[in-house]
């Protein structure tokens, strides 16, 4: 499938889709967001591919903020459609993918591109990025799920003074706070995540997508996430992962996991 927004190439298994905007610093709009909804789709529905990796081209940004051009002329009801579709169609989907994603966030990570990395299951930052929801300073408030996801990862008070001061945090102080996993060397950024992904990849992938599940309910309305966790621990055993698994460790050897 060919983009006009996006590169993304296959590589031991895991998929990586560079967002490539760089003279707007990736910024996102609406082609790049249905875009990356059909490369996701598309190696989600890959059984081969085990992890995702999102980053974005060159070295001044992962995604800085969306296009504001698209919509700066949107009366209430566009704006209510703009935001609804576009959390469904990219960052309700990413969220709750079956297949883990992690965002590489290489540079500044503001607006809809923190929106991005948020809805990713987790964020690894080179030591330039730089993280923000300036929102506020445009007289609107973040609307891909940025108010939800961003307390939820740092706390209500902190995600309260991120979004009202507008200001961007740095990467030592996103990890403090608990909204980037780890700070790399930029050269080091995507090592890491792939190394991070060859340990998912040892992994029983069934058993990770259930993980997925179990740990998003708790931040469903209306949901029992202990309930969900029953679930899915139990489904677990009526996959041959779960077998390969338990037979392997018996056995004293290296399990190999087909998904199934």
């Amino acid at each position: 499938m060919q983009f006009n927004n996006l590169i993304v190439h296959i590589e031991n298994r895991v998929g990586v889709i560079t967002i490539n905007r760089p003279k707007k610093l990736n910024a996102l709009n609406k082609d790049t967001i249905l875009e990356l909804h059909h490369s996701i789709k598309s190696l989600d529905a890959d059984n081969d591919i085990r992890v995702v990796i999102i980053t974005g081209s060159g070295d001044k940004a992962f995604v800085a903020g969306a296009d504001i051009s698209e919509f700066s002329d949107f009366d209430v009801q566009q704006a209510a459609q703009l935001s609804r579709e576009g959390q469904v169609m990219l960052f309700d989907f990413i969220e709750n993918l079956s297949t883990p994603v992690i965002a590489a966030i290489n540079g500044f990570a503001l607006g809809g591109g923190l929106e991005l990395a948020m809805a990713a299951h987790f964020r690894v930052a080179s030591v330039n990025a730089r993280m923000g929801l300036p929102e506020v300073s445009l007289g609107v408030i973040p609307g891909y799920g940025g108010t939800q996801r961003l307390a939820q990862l740092v706390g209500k008070g902190r995600a309260l003074e991120m979004i009202m001061t507008a200001q961007m945090i740095d990467a030592t102080k996103a990890e403090h706070w608990g909204l980037v996993n780890a700070v790399i060397p930029e050269e080091e950024l995507l090592p890491y995540c792939f190394s991070l992904a060859e340990k998912i990849k040892q992994n029983g992938p069934l058993s990770i997508s259930a993980a997925i599940k179990a740990v998003n309910a708790n931040f469903k309305e209306g949901i029992c996430g202990y309930d969900v966790e029953i679930s899915e621990f139990a489904k677990c055993f009526g996959t041959d992962d779960f077998k390969e698994g338990t037979y392997a460790f018996l056995e004293k050897r290296k399990a190999k996991f087909t998904g199934q």
